[in-house]
């Protein structure tokens, strides 16, 4: 018998039986509607679908659940390619043909910027899709773990211990000690796997320990590759403490995949997996790479910040420069900017421009790429924006024409839209991967300014994540 779906706001563990799946809402999870009730699904399934549901959370006007079972299939699904999909974490919407993961992607964009932001725009640009839609990742890492994730197939029956397996891979989600065991991945193009798994076999023939999260015990931690479109390749091993198996593990990696430019390691003896307060050693190459955007090229270190996606990287640089709307005569300021890349790549067009950085590493390197790039006419400083971005510093830099900002996930500090409004330069072109905090930052700046245009990019074609460049004018 189905069961009703008007039970009380606490009940949980309902089973909803044939439930249509009819959307996708935010965070890439799916959207169905029962009895007028909106249920929020996880579980790998598409609009279209018809499905089982438990439920997790049961309020008043929502609910959350997984799906259990499909019991028919959509018409838009398409095979997964990889055969980690499903469990890993990485690439949710490979069952989804890409055109239609590009039009969800347009629409949670202005879902966002109507619900969340309640604001007046012009219609959205069309979504700037990736030609490149596997490897298109500059940077992976993978993190060592004692704990394997198991599947159901591979836990032992009941009252049997559970085996401790090794893996090399990524996080389960909402799992932090459970890695999944990654043979294949189709982020990043080689030697991407080839050194993930060279590094695997030569850990389990020399018995290597893995790092135990909970215990804080263990040898291996994480690795950090980069792979770029000029060629060149990073390999940076993250290691719990100085160890004599060291030295024959890196030489033997360079023995097997000599298409590595750069080796790497870091000592890490820290609870958490964060490098940016290391030291990174090189063991062999110059200790960092470089990319290209259009004929710009960039020095990327071990710490360094960069566009993950170069093809896409580019593009979205394009849409940032086009929207700047520079004549050669603007004073540019570009918050948040990494190592520059922004600031460089618009500084043909502007009289002068400004970057500011949290993280030193970055900024030093930014210099150098203005100055490998003959850009004489940027300069770069470190420090929080909130902090540095103050009357004096605008007073001792310049007024700025246009203000280019492209914060991190959690949006800009309600300061620093304070001070943007304060300030008031005539155009600001807003950067944003997560359309849902650039929403609430672009109500606030409402006051003062309008949306002109609008145009998503997607950077990460499979997941749910999408670029948003929005354009400001100030009100006269």
């Amino acid at each position: 018998m189905k069961p009703s779906y008007l039970c009380t706001r606490e009940e949980k563990n309902v089973v909803l039986e044939n439930v249509p799946v009819t959307g996708y809402a935010a965070e890439g999870k799916a959207l169905a509607r029962v009895d007028g009730k909106v249920v929020f699904l996880e579980g790998g399934v598409v609009p279209g679908d018809v499905v089982d549901v438990r439920l997790s959370k049961n309020k008043k006007d929502w609910a959350e659940g997984k799906a259990t079972h499909i019991r028919s299939y959509s018409p838009q699904r398409t095979e997964p390619f990889c055969e980690h999909f499903g469990l890993c974490g990485g690439c949710k919407w490979q069952m989804l043909p890409y055109e239609q993961q590009m039009a969800y992607k347009q629409q949670q964009v202005e879902d966002h910027l109507r619900r969340i932001g309640h604001l007046s725009f012009p219609p959205l640009e069309p979504i700037l899709g990736a030609e490149h839609t596997r490897r298109y990742r500059n940077k992976l890492e993978f993190t060592f773990s004692n704990k394997a994730y198991l599947t159901d197939a591979e836990m032992p029956a009941k009252g049997e211990e559970i085996p401790r397996r090794n893996a090399l891979g990524f996080h389960i989600p909402r799992l932090f000690d459970k890695v999944l065991d990654i043979n294949t991945c189709h982020l990043m193009e080689e030697p991407a796997n080839l050194i993930k798994n060279t590094i695997r076999a030569y850990a389990e023939k020399h018995d290597l320990s893995y790092y135990d999260i909970r215990q804080q015990q263990g040898w291996l931690r994480n690795l950090v590759l980069r792979v770029c479109s000029t060629g060149e390749v990073m390999a940076n091993l993250v290691v719990h403490h100085e160890d004599e198996a060291l030295k024959g593990l890196l030489d033997h990696l360079l023995e097997q995949v000599p298409a590595i430019t750069t080796l790497l390691y870091t000592i890490n003896p820290k609870k958490n997996d964060t490098i940016f307060d290391l030291e990174p050693k090189i063991w062999f190459g110059k200790g960092y790479v470089e990319e290209k955007l259009e004929d710009f090229t960039f020095k990327i270190g071990p710490k360094s910040f960069f566009q993950t996606n170069t093809y896409q990287g580019e593009a979205l640089y394009k849409v940032t420069r086009e929207f700047a709307g520079l004549t050669g005569k603007e004073t540019v300021y570009d918050l948040y900017c990494g190592t520059g890349s922004i600031g460089i790549f618009v500084s043909r067009q502007a009289k002068k421009v400004v970057g500011i950085e949290l993280i030193k590493e970055a900024i030093d390197d930014a210099k150098e790429n203005a100055a490998a790039n003959g850009v004489a006419n940027a300069e770069f400083f470190a420090g929080d924006v909130i902090d540095i971005a103050d009357d004096a510093f605008f007073a001792a830099h310049g007024a700025p024409d246009v203000i280019i900002t492209d914060p991190p996930r959690a949006g800009m500090h309600e300061k620093l839209t304070a001070k943007l409004l304060e300030v008031a330069a005539p155009r600001i072109v807003y950067v944003s991967c997560n359309p849902a905090t650039q929403a609430r930052d672009l109500a606030l700046l409402s006051e003062k300014y309008t949306i002109e245009r609008v145009r998503p990019v997607d950077m990460f074609p499979h997941t749910h994540h999408i670029e948003n460049v929005v354009l400001l004018q100030r009100k006269y």
